[in-house]
């Protein structure tokens, strides 16, 4: 009796909402099983695991602050049970503030902003890398980090420490990407530009995209589906050669 082979997982941290989102529906429909992690909004990563399963993928949504090293240790020990396997991590979780200049930073702020966009998708890939690495008699991967185009740009007048925060994953990005080469890994960044999401909201400006696209190349902002099948063409044997790089989905800005 030959035996089904098993899909390949893909982890995607912050998968309840916009990029996230939009990753694992279309991961999904690429033949991925599919883990999100999500700290808030659980009716919204139960959509997204609903859609999962509605295509014939497995589904595991899991409440995981990616800052917590405790609760990323949970989160793959349950992906561990469920799958058995990771062969993507899509470092995706992220947070910024309110639209403010430095002067008016809390330092409860940057030390935040930094803890989850800086040091979660290290906690995350530490944990990855573990299971993946030949080093470890893994199978190999595909480490996918999400940064944003204000790493080039810094976002003055809005949020340089979300900026900064990003500069530090593209760092690691470079050094994660050249440390694991040889073990089978590959480390690559997207940096989206102005995307149709929920994020704008959060730093109090819902409609930010409509406000700046016209400084967009293209002339519009994009959608987190456009930035998906960028970080999946990454995750994929179609990229089998690239490690280390860093591919801007930004419109041309």
């Amino acid at each position: 009796m030959n035996s089904v082979p098993q899909a390949p997982l893909i982890l995607i941290t912050g998968g309840a909402r916009g990029v996230g989102a939009a990753t694992a529906r279309l991961a999904a429909a690429q033949g991925y099983d599919v883990a999100i992690s999500f700290v808030s909004n659980e009716p919204a990563a139960l959509a997204v695991a609903a859609d999962v399963e509605a295509v014939g993928r497995r589904a595991l949504p899991m409440r995981a602050d990616s800052a917590d090293p405790e609760q990323v240790a949970q989160l793959f020990a349950a992906i561990d049970r469920e799958f058995g396997r990771i062969d993507v991590l899509v470092n995706n979780a992220a947070i910024i503030a309110q639209q403010s200049r430095l002067e008016d930073f809390e330092f409860e702020r940057m030390q935040r902003i930094f803890a989850v966009n800086s040091i979660g998708p290290m906690l995350c890939a530490q944990q990855a890398v573990t299971r993946m690495s030949r080093r470890y008699n893994g199978r190999g991967g595909a480490v996918i980090n999400v940064s944003s185009a204000s790493a080039r740009l810094g976002s003055p007048n809005e949020y340089v420490d979300y900026a900064a925060s990003k500069g530090a994953l593209e760092t690691f990005t470079t050094g994660f990407a050249r440390e694991v080469a040889r073990d089978g890994i590959r480390v690559n960044c997207i940096r989206p530009g102005h995307i149709y999401t929920d994020m704008h909201a959060s730093g109090g400006e819902p409609g930010r995209v409509d406000r700046v696209k016209d400084s967009i190349p293209m002339g519009r902002g994009g959608q987190p589906e456009e930035v998906a099948r960028a970080i999946l063409w990454l995750a994929s044997a179609e990229a089998s050669f690239i490690t280390g790089t860093f591919l801007d989905v930004t419109g041309g800005k």
